[in-house]
């Protein structure tokens, strides 16, 4: 598959490094139905893989051909926050940072995130509950099959040694797989402050290809505790992780929007190697509390079965994906658009 150059609302711009942004530059418009009810799936497709420990959000991204986008307009949110209170013309760079921000596109993301999370994470629990060694052999199979759309993204992109770029791949691998590795616990009465870096940390996994959030706490021990906090609503400890969970997106969404724009080939080659690391976490034989896995059990064929169709399924929408997006840009570029 050949991967389509980012749309012209994707070029970043720095209202804190330019003094005012060219009043001709793309801004993004409202999208035509079709593109809104995609993205609304796309947002579901997103909130699922945030419901399940082992998948991160933003390898759904990359096969649903959001990410470049989000990134951006992530950045260019970071941007206007930042211009609100530092620097001059602190109003003017604050609005033209707003401006340039996609905020149609994070909407229907956020209305089919939410839809899922409201309609399907009891079924997904459920499944992964009764169904663990079922479970991962399908989410194996669809994040197996999701790590073609990043290195095709690194084919088509020219530049770079090829020793460095596999050394960054493998080292990608080698920290997945090593994060991964590490026990479960849980820790039953988390300091406000461990619950404010922990979410600092465990977000960035929501925009890293690779990398699982809900893992993370787990691998941290305070995924049931977020997860009780959540169901309690105890406000202190969910505003605490909000807090965290801002800062540390605040931080890290600008640096890697940075890495997409400068170092775009080798950032890609790491999210591979993560990936490929983190197909550890989804490895159907595994004993999560200690950290280790084994060979094939004699469920193995229902498991294949299952992460056949994985794959299967994320072929599709890669297709899906592809075609939507022809049609949306053949509707751009028709007259009278």
């Amino acid at each position: 598959m050949s991967v389509e150059p980012p749309h012209p609302e994707s070029v970043h711009h720095d209202p804190v490094a330019d003094s005012d942004l060219d009043p001709a530059s793309p801004v993004p418009g409202r999208p035509g139905p079709i593109e809104a009810v995609g993205n609304v799936v796309r947002g579901a497709l997103i909130g699922m893989a945030e419901l399940v420990p082992g998948i991160s959000g933003g390898t759904v991204a990359l096969v649903v051909g959001v990410y470049p986008r989000l990134l951006d307009t992530g950045a260019h949110i970071v941007d206007g926050m930042r211009s609100a209170v530092l620097g001059k013309d602190r109003s003017a760079r604050t609005r033209a940072a707003f401006r340039h921000a996609d905020w149609w596109l994070l909407g229907t993301l956020a209305l089919g995130m939410l839809a899922m999370v409201f309609t399907m994470a009891g079924v997904l629990g459920d499944f992964v509950t009764n169904h663990p060694e079922v479970s991962s052999g399908l989410f194996f199979g669809m994040v197996a099959a999701s790590i073609f759309v990043p290195w095709s993204m690194a084919r088509d992109t020219p530049g770079g040694r090829t020793w460095v770029l596999a050394l960054l791949l493998v080292a990608g691998a080698v920290l997945a797989f090593t994060l991964t590795s590490l026990p479960r616990g849980d820790i039953s009465d988390p300091s406000y402050l461990l619950v404010f870096v922990a979410a600092a940390v465990a977000i960035c996994a929501l925009v890293l290809p690779g990398m699982s959030g809900s893992f993370l706490l787990m691998a941290m021990g305070l995924y049931v505790p977020t997860m009780n906090a959540v169901s309690d609503r105890d406000l202190t400890y969910i505003v605490v992780f909000a807090a965290g969970a801002f800062v540390g997106l605040a931080l890290f969404v600008k640096v890697l929007d940075r890495l997409m724009e400068d170092f775009r080939k080798p950032t890609l080659l790491v999210m591979v190697g993560l990936m490929i690391g983190s197909l550890r976490a989804l490895w159907p034989w595994r004993d999560d509390e200690v950290g280790d896995v084994f060979g094939p059990g004699d469920d193995w064929p229902a498991v294949v079965a299952a992460a056949i169709g994985g794959v299967i399924i994320v072929s599709i929408v890669i297709v899906a994906e592809h075609s939507l997006s022809r049609r949306v840009a053949a509707a751009k570029s028709a007259p009278g658009a």
